[in-house]
């Protein structure tokens, strides 16, 4: 059984060496290390850039003047408690939180001007939700988990040193150009 597995083992290194052999035959190690280096770059630049989580679309228009109902148009990408309804406000965190390091984008359009506007969404982090608190959940445009930028379930806070999850707020960014 052993002399099978070294022949195997043995069958597997000559086939690798071979291959890479024939590679650095036609690739120089310059057009490797510049290739493998333009990979890692793109690769670190991945997680910081902002998505647009209604993919384009321009999410649906609400009706509601209400700030703190989740129909509210500003909260078109929003999966999670409102602020507003936590001790805090519709932009900003309450007290004894943080903003979340990380954040997801959504378009959303003002019916009340029939734009496109990019929304913030940022977890505020460091404290337990709120029971009482108003849930969301209108995740338009979203797309599977394995996509973790354009999934919006994933707890934003996991950047931040407390990593508990308190609730959400929608900040405007400006009008988004289509």
């Amino acid at each position: 059984m052993s002399s099978m597995m070294n022949r195997l083992f043995n069958l597997i290194d000559k086939a690798s060496e071979k291959s890479t052999r024939q590679a650095a035959q036609h690739y120089g190690r310059r057009s490797f290390l510049a290739r493998a280096g333009t990979v890692f770059a793109g690769a670190m630049l991945v997680p910081v850039l902002p998505f647009d989580r209604s993919l384009g679309g321009a999410a649906f228009a609400a009706t509601t003047e209400d700030e703190n109902d989740c129909s509210y148009w500003k909260h078109c990408a929003l999966d999670g408690n409102l602020c507003s309804t936590s001790g805090g406000s519709l932009t900003s965190c309450p007290a004894g939180t943080e903003a979340s390091k990380v954040s997801w984008i959504g378009t959303c359009r003002n019916p009340d001007d029939e734009k496109d506007y990019l929304v913030s969404y940022n977890d505020c982090c460091g404290r337990a939700t709120v029971p009482s608190s108003t849930f969301c959940f209108t995740s338009e445009g979203e797309r599977p988990g394995y996509r973790m930028g354009l999934h919006n379930d994933i707890n934003w806070c996991m950047a931040n040193t407390n990593k508990g999850y308190h609730c959400t707020v929608s900040v405007v960014l400006g009008v988004a150009n289509t």
